[in-house]
């Protein structure tokens, strides 16, 4: 339910605030005073598409706030605290902002959130119903929408288990479609794999293996450099194989060791020299073996290793170039491969399990969805009969109102039926579609007509209506009210009108009052009470407000409506 709601300089409505509160709520006032700013406020609020051009002249925005009581709609308050709104005591504040150069900003219990947010979160509030809602009634999916509500919680039991079995469908068709599509892909997918794992067992790469062939290469072209190298190096560190009488270092560290070690004992500090000379011999003579090892190792190596070095170090190359790019990405798909393959390998085997899966899953479908056209077309012969029973007491008596429900041989996101309301204008004419056989008038009585009944099966907490009454009046209008009234037991009502047989059951009456100077029309909004509700009703009647006959008629007709009223 709303409480109340606020608009800041929407269309001619500098600011007003409406106070609503439970029962039935009248929006009446002159014609183009801004009544339906009323509706385009509340639809702002609930998230439609916004038009700057409804921005006051001279405003820089418009601001629509309402607060909304969450009692009885604890999911739409979890889906609220999931947005990170802030309720107090279960009441929750929507806000929205449009600017004039186009943005708009939508505020969920004080915290910033998408527009989106406030659509998704007022369907489970509010109900909408203009002009425009009167031509949706015509479409298929309005009219399915109508008999699936009225239906309940049963209906909406089996829609989940064939939704769900309808999107195991989906999956399971998409996927085996996918892989069909694939197979003339996957299959040379396989071949070049296959080639590749060829290519790559014939080299036998090993990890790292390019780094060490480069290595290789570089020291086997510069061999005989490295050896003189080497080999002066190894005659200047120990000269005892030279045959040459020459003073190489680590005889020369000798020596001083020596010479060094039969004084030491005269001098206790003498010793760390001593230690010194002592490593000295010791790494040289490590690095004199170590230059003889090397000297051996550059002897075995040839020619032929060289070549064969270039030749392992081609085919690596040209492996990474194909496969690459790297040695460690070549090894990686082969090793891999044989996963991949027997996956490839398998297509035809997954493509028969595909076939029996999909088999299996389009029959559950076809049964969720025959339980639903069973529950459909049980629904669908008692809402014709509540219906069309209402119709009777808006004036429409000899109307009635045919509910098809046809099963179709394909199957959607709603089942397998296509949904018609008909309406037979008189006893024995022939059914028409709502779009052919009802004028607007009788499009308002169906709609009306339609939530009081649905409302027993689905109660929604607020319905608006702008204009319902529209193309009716004298007994139409009467009725319309006492429907209006009936269905304001259950729900909150508000409806925009301009007949005084409608405001008259309305336990709260908003009057949108115009004012203008000659250069700017303001409106603003009050609620009527006692006499000004009278005069209010005797303009309605007959435009004649200090009438003494008009407001007779309207104090009769007060009386009246609060005689017959079920509140």
């Amino acid at each position: 339910m709303i409480h109340e709601f606020s608009i800041t300089d929407l269309g001619v409505i500098k600011e007003a605030r409406l106070p609503l509160g439970p029962g039935l709520t009248a929006v009446t006032g002159e014609t183009g005073a801004g009544k339906t700013m009323v509706v385009t406020a509340l639809g702002l609020l609930l998230g439609q598409r916004a038009d700057s051009t409804r921005v006051r002249q001279g405003a820089s925005s418009t601001w629509v706030e309402g607060r909304f009581s969450l009692e009885k709609s604890a999911a739409v308050a979890e889906r609220a605290r999931e947005l990170g709104a802030a309720l107090d005591d279960h009441e929750l504040v929507l806000s929205r902002e449009v600017h004039s150069e186009g943005r708009s900003r939508a505020l969920v219990g004080g915290r910033s959130a998408p527009v989106s947010a406030l659509t998704e979160l007022a369907s489970d509030l509010v109900v909408v119903h203009g002009q425009s809602d009167q031509v949706r009634l015509k479409s298929e999916t309005a009219q399915r929408e109508a008999l699936d509500r009225f239906a309940g919680a049963p209906l909406q039991v089996e829609l989940g288990a064939f939704r769900s079995a309808f999107e195991r469908l989906k999956t399971v068709q998409e996927t085996r479609d996918t892989l069909h599509d694939q197979t003339e892909a996957r299959s040379r997918e396989a071949t070049d794999l296959r080639a590749a794992v060829e290519d790559i067992e014939a080299v036998s790469p090993l990890a790292g293996e390019d780094v060490t062939l480069s290595e290789t290469i570089s020291r086997l072209t510069n061999s005989e450099e490295l050896r003189q190298a080497a080999l002066m190096a190894s005659q200047a560190l120990s000269a005892d194989d030279s045959g040459y009488d020459t003073k190489d270092a680590l005889s020369l560290v000798d020596q001083a060791l020596k010479s060094w070690e039969r004084v030491v004992g005269f001098d206790p500090g003498a010793e760390a020299l001593r230690s010194a000379l002592a490593d000295a011999s010791y790494q040289l003579s490590e690095a004199s073996l170590g230059m003889s090892s090397y000297l051996s190792s550059l002897e075995g190596e040839g020619e032929m290793s060289l070549e064969h070095s270039h030749e392992r170090l081609a085919a690596i190359t040209a492996l990474t170039r194909r496969y690459g790019p790297t040695l460690e990405d070549v090894i990686s798909l082969c090793e891999g491969s044989s996963a991949r393959l027997l996956e490839l390998d398998t297509d035809t085997e997954r493509l028969d399990t595909l076939d029996a899966e999909l088999i299996h899953a389009r029959d559950e479908a076809w049964e969720a969805a025959s339980l639903v056209s069973s529950r459909r077309e049980s629904a669908a012969t008692t809402l014709a009969e509540a219906v069309t029973k209402e119709l009777a007491a808006l004036a429409m008596p000899n109307a009635s109102l045919h509910v098809t429900v046809t099963r179709e041989e394909t199957l959607s996101a709603h089942g397998a039926n296509q949904v018609s309301l008909l309406l037979a204008a008189h006893p024995g004419a022939e059914p028409l579609p709502l779009g052919k056989g009802a004028s607007g008038g009788e499009l308002s009585r169906v709609m009306l007509a339609l939530e009081v009944v649905i409302a027993a099966t689905d109660p929604v907490p607020t319905f608006v209506f702008d204009e319902v009454d529209a193309g009716v009046g004298g007994a139409s209008a009467l009725e319309i009210g006492r429907r209006l009234d009936a269905l304001a037991q259950t729900s909150q009502v508000i409806v925009v009108t301009h007949l005084a047989q409608v405001a008259a059951f309305a336990n709260n009456h908003l009057h949108v009052v115009k004012d203008t100077d000659g250069q700017v029309t303001t409106s603003s909004v009050t609620r009527l009470q006692g006499e000004e509700r009278v005069r209010e009703l005797a303009r309605m009647l007959g435009g004649m407000e200090d009438s003494h006959s008009a407001l007779t008629h309207a104090k009769e007709l007060l009386e009246q409506t609060h005689s017959v009223s079920r509140r």
